[in-house]
């Protein structure tokens, strides 16, 4: 069956300087790991022609499907806190855009697609392992309902890359609202283009942010749309226990989206300052410290809309400083709420925000697993036993539950009610680092049995499934992985 990809290219249609054509490198052997079938069915795709050897030589750039005008886009960004003027897609190409059955307009982009104009010397492969890492977590955090990059495939090259030695390449279709990031606003920015950047403002308004056209003020609304996203995301990915790792200003999307899963990781033990990327050396990134950096990289566009949102530089000065100063409160209110839900509260009542915090602190104390923790709470509705088995750690956990189950009392909901709702929102199973690295190791070898399993598994978190309890333990001692990695 022929493959039709129906592609319209908006960013394409945008100055040459905001991009630079280019073409996929042809690999020797690609091979299909996996196609997202549903995903491929919201883009108005048939999964069946994606896994044919036409979708295949496809997936993997060898073969452009009609419509298809490859581009490398332009941006620049602050990692680790140092500006680079010019970084942009260096091992990433954008094969066109969709607008999905939705009707929402979604980029497709070979990652690991060869080199760019921007690749700065690098080879613009991706291995394997980053590949299959990017795929689980993906999805595994849009079924959790966290905003996110989405995986439409993945294919192995055939080939080889270098990094500490030769590892298998491979090739990941992702799908994303947009790649613009904050750092493609900062390569213009920089370079005193304030022509590309109003362009820019105004693409990325009609892209994401309609509404803000009829506002009398649509940059200011801009900017005040970013940043209440970015508050909400960054509050799910804390609800989660979620480390981005690599919080430069470059991976931080405008539509809100989690994006460029490198050095990611799930905390187990929890620890409010836990690094897992082996990059972070001095913890910027830290799980407790996500909410800070987000700020930071918002107050970075702020500075590059600045011509863009007063009169005089002291008016838009004053603009920016005062969307800014909401972040804090807009990210303190997003978290309450779903934090809230996860120790089934159905309403607000002054001291839920110290009795959640409480919590956090016993968790702290006793090195306890965040997942269970929460799984294990909606089960102490009715059973405290393992909750506290969880938190043994932890002497004063019994006068935590006390003054828990006497919130609780002021809300008259029935307790298979209570339940129900917490483990909605609490999953069973997420991409637990070890069981992540024992897929890889396996695609290593060329088995990816465990891979597809583990995505049949994460792709119902919050369901109990006989068989697949292994899935849902915290990771023996010997299990445990302590650093997770870029892939470049």
């Amino acid at each position: 069956m022929p493959l039709h990809i129906p592609l319209d290219n908006s960013y394409a249609r945008l100055p040459a300087r905001f991009f630079a054509p280019c073409q996929p490198t042809v690999v020797a052997r690609p091979g299909l790991v996996r196609v997202n079938a549903p995903l491929a069915e919201l883009l108005g795709i048939d999964p069946a022609a994606l896994a044919t050897e036409e979708g295949v030589a496809v997936l993997a750039g060898n073969r452009l499907p009609d419509g298809a005008e490859p581009i490398a886009l332009a941006y620049a960004g602050h990692q680790f806190g140092h500006f680079v003027p010019q970084l942009g897609d260096g091992r990433a190409i954008l094969m066109g855009e969709v607008v999905a059955r939705d009707g929402k307009r979604r980029d497709l982009q070979w990652k690991g697609s060869g080199r760019t104009p921007f690749s700065r010397g690098g080879d613009g492969r991706a291995a394997l392992g980053p590949v299959l890492r990017e795929y689980v977590v993906s999805e595994a955090m849009h079924v959790l309902g966290v905003p996110t990059t989405r995986a439409l495939a993945a294919v192995t090259t055939g080939e080889s890359v270098m990094r500490e030695g030769p590892l298998p390449g491979a090739i990941l279709l992702r799908v994303a609202s947009s790649h613009l990031r904050v750092g493609t606003f900062q390569y213009f920015a920089s370079r005193g283009d304030a022509e590309a950047v109003k362009t820019l403002a105004d693409y990325a308004i009609a892209r994401h942010y309609p509404a803000a056209a009829e506002t009398s003020q649509p940059y200011r609304a801009l900017l005040e749309g970013v940043i209440e996203r970015q508050a909400a995301l960054v509050a799910g990915w804390v609800s989660l226990g979620f480390i981005h790792g690599v919080m430069n200003t470059d991976n931080t999307s405008i539509s809100g989206e989690t994006i460029d899963y490198g050095p990611c990781a799930f905390i187990d033990a929890f620890r409010p300052q836990a690094v897992f990327s082996a990059i972070d050396r001095n913890g910027r990134y830290a799980y407790g410290n996500q909410p800070h950096m987000a700020a930071w990289n918002l107050a970075r566009l702020a500075e590059t809309l600045l011509p863009l949102l007063g009169e005089s530089e002291g008016e838009a000065i004053a603009v920016a400083h005062g969307l800014l100063e909401n972040f804090g409160g807009q990210f303190e209110s997003a978290h309450l709420e779903v934090m809230s839900s996860k120790l089934g509260l159905a309403t607000a009542a002054e001291g839920d925000r110290e009795l959640i915090h409480s919590l956090m602190g016993h968790m702290a104390e006793a090195s306890a697993d965040f997942t269970l923790t929460f799984r294990t709470l909606a089960g102490a509705v009715e059973d405290e036993a393992p909750f506290r088995e969880v938190l043994s750690a932890a002497p004063r956990i019994g006068e935590w539950l006390d003054r828990w189950r006497a919130r609780l009392a002021v809300e008259p909901i029935a307790t298979a009610e209570r339940v129900a709702g917490m483990r909605a929102v609490n999953p069973l199973y997420i991409a637990r680092n070890h069981q992540v690295e024992a897929v890889i190791q396996a695609g290593l070898r060329g088995d990816f049995g465990p891979f597809a399993t583990l995505n049949e598994v994460l792709a119902r978190p919050f369901d109990e499934q006989p068989g697949m309890e292994r899935f849902a333990l915290a990771p023996k001692s010997e299990e445990r992985v302590l650093q997770t990695f870029c892939g470049t």
